[in-house]
């Protein structure tokens, strides 16, 4: 058989698919972003029935001692909490004992396909919202305290039992030098144990504290919420590559001071006029929320293929099995500009269309029909490994 023909394998929706009917507990999408998205909490019993997780403590572990995973581990003792950040030595969880201590670990999504497949459940929120899966292990008595977020988050169990205690308090005083955002004065208004399948979405700020009833983990859906000072200042970062503004500081017509150490009226009038040359647009803002949306964390890196595909190899490929976004990579589109990974590309209006089917679903079953233009783009993504084509490998005689 020829060497060049390459076996399909399935990187669809490994967890079943929800409708969003059923996920939100009969609602639909628009009756639960109208009246609790960023509202009110909302308890879903078995919101993915026969849910029990997708990967079991040992497979957390090992992740947690990954090179390149952003992981924790939450203990208290004696009242004290304690967080020590990872990557971890394998044997750091063998004598932890039985009780208060809890291994969380983000962005499962990025190393576990799984995790990936999991997310689509909720692109009912739009991808530039998404912030990452983290996964949470703890044994029976296990938490990290009553606290708050600053986003939204569904809480979806997986193995075992947590009980969830709720409160719409709005004193937010931290214990002082915590480790963690610990309230000082949690007043539990509701709670509820939720079992494998069962889910809790809290908008931002919403008090809780989860308390293992049981070896139990937990899967959190969290989406991103900047605050605008952020936004603000990383805006200011992006203007540092866009401003161009000429002349420099001159003063022919300068007068001797009294008092030479002052800054005088007319070297703050020239500065302020040409610094209020600065303008932008709201394609400038789009272009840099796109950027900065879609851009990796620091700690994310890219593997190109050891030994790329050619162009004609590439293209047989993809057009038979089709191709689907690395885990790693975010990917958000607007008005004829593709953003990966915090690049930005301007594409033409078909080719935006072809792109943006990527970005919606992660992957294309087919690449048939697909303009020069996109493939082009599609080639060079892949060569930085940010995608990859959906085969398993090439078939040798």
């Amino acid at each position: 058989m020829d060497e060049n023909i390459f076996v399909c394998i399935s990187v669809g929706i490994i967890l079943v698919m929800k409708t969003n009917s059923t996920m939100l507990g009969g609602l639909t999408t628009e009756a639960f972003l109208r009246d609790y998205w960023q509202k009110k909490p909302l308890l879903i019993r078995q919101a993915f029935s026969q849910f029990n997780g997708l990967l079991d403590q040992s497979q957390l572990f090992t992740l947690a001692c990954t090179e390149d995973v952003q992981s924790r581990l939450v203990t208290q003792r004696h009242g004290q909490w304690q967080v020590q950040n990872g990557p971890f030595k394998a044997t750091k969880f063998d004598n932890l004992g039985k009780s208060q201590w809890t291994v969380l670990v983000q962005g499962v999504n990025q190393h576990l396909p799984e995790g990936a497949a999991l997310l689509k459940n909720f692109s009912f929120i739009p991808h530039a919202r998404l912030d990452d899966l983290m996964v949470s292990y703890a044994p029976k008595g296990g938490g990290v305290g009553a606290h708050f977020d600053s986003y939204d988050v569904f809480l979806l169990q997986g193995s075992g039992h947590r009980r969830w205690q709720i409160s719409a308090q709005q004193d937010h005083t931290l214990v002082e030098d915590a480790p963690l955002r610990i309230l000082q004065r949690f007043q539990m208004e509701q709670e509820w144990v939720l079992a494998p399948g069962d889910m809790l979405y809290l908008p931002p700020h919403y008090a809780h504290n989860g308390i293992a009833e049981s070896d139990c983990m937990t899967y959190s859906i969290g989406f991103r919420t900047p605050t605008y000072q952020e936004l603000a200042e990383q805006f200011l970062v992006y203007l540092q590559d866009q401003v161009c503004l000429d002349g420099m500081y001159v003063d022919p017509d300068l007068k001797v001071q009294r008092h030479p150490s002052e800054i005088s009226t007319d070297m703050l009038h020239q500065v302020a006029q040409s610094i209020r040359r600065i303008k932008w647009s709201k394609r400038d803002i789009a272009n840099f929320i796109g950027s900065y949306l879609s851009d990796p964390k620091p700690h994310i890196f890219f593997d190109p293929p050891m030994k790329p595909l050619s162009r004609a190899r590439f293209e047989q490929a993809i057009q038979t099995c089709g191709i689907a976004m690395a885990l790693k990579t975010q990917m958000l589109c607007h008005n004829g500009v593709v953003f990966i990974n915090g690049i930005a590309h301007t594409v033409s209006k078909y080719a935006y269309r072809e792109l943006r089917s990527l970005a919606d679903a992660r992957q294309l079953d087919s690449t048939e029909g697909l303009s020069r233009e996109a493939f082009e783009l599609l080639y060079l993504w892949y060569t930085d490994g940010y995608i990859v084509p959906i085969v398993k490998q090439a078939i040798s005689k």
